[in-house]
């Protein structure tokens, strides 16, 4: 169930019952709109509660990706976008099949197979048949996270979920630095 209202002090506020959601949570997009998501079994009263529990937050979240956006390089002109895509997917191609294979071996995790996409969303996505998507823009990051997505996914062929299990799985294989890496990767964009 998926409703919009209009709160005095955030605007456009989008709740979410879902089956999936285990818990109440809030996401702010790029734009600044905020999406409340919760499970079935919370009233979406206590929803709004933890919601308003949360504003300094939220506000803090737009100042946050609203500064990241303005530090961003101004778009490129069409053509030249082009060149600069079609020249990150010749990278990813050059360097992410073999980097995947490695980490594959060093990590003893199995996957059907790799494709490279011109996501702009996730760096990377695992199916539930073990099949892996790579995201071109992984080129614009440094090679240890360009790693680190990867053995995440490759973590995702084990466990299908943001479970305790797959995160202590992620961590043990960058060597206890799962936090610090997931630290990292945030200060970049997907562009």
């Amino acid at each position: 169930m998926i409703s919009v209202f209009d709160h005095p002090r955030l605007g456009e506020v989008t709740l979410s019952q879902s089956l999936r959601a285990r818990r109440i949570a809030i996401r702010v997009s790029r734009a600044g709109g905020v999406r409340v998501s919760f499970p079935r079994g919370v009233s979406q009263r206590k929803a709004l509660a933890f919601l308003e529990s949360k504003i300094v937050w939220v506000e803090c979240a737009r100042e946050r990706l609203a500064a990241r956006q303005a530090a961003l390089l101004p778009a490129l002109p069409p053509e030249q976008e082009k060149a600069r895509i079609e020249e990150l997917r010749r990278a990813a191609k050059a360097d992410l099949p073999g980097r995947i294979e490695r980490l594959a071996r060093q990590t003893g995790l199995r996957y059907a197979k790799m494709t490279v996409r011109a996501a702009r969303t996730k760096w990377g996505s695992c199916s539930g048949k073990g099949n892996i998507s790579l995201s071109l823009f992984l080129m614009t990051l440094p090679e240890h996270l360009r790693d680190f997505v990867i053995i995440h996914e490759l973590c995702h062929t084990v466990h299908h979920d943001h479970s305790l299990r797959f995160h202590a799985l992620v961590d043990r294989l960058v060597g206890g630095r799962e936090k610090l890496l997931v630290r990292e990767l945030r200060s970049y964009s997907i562009r």
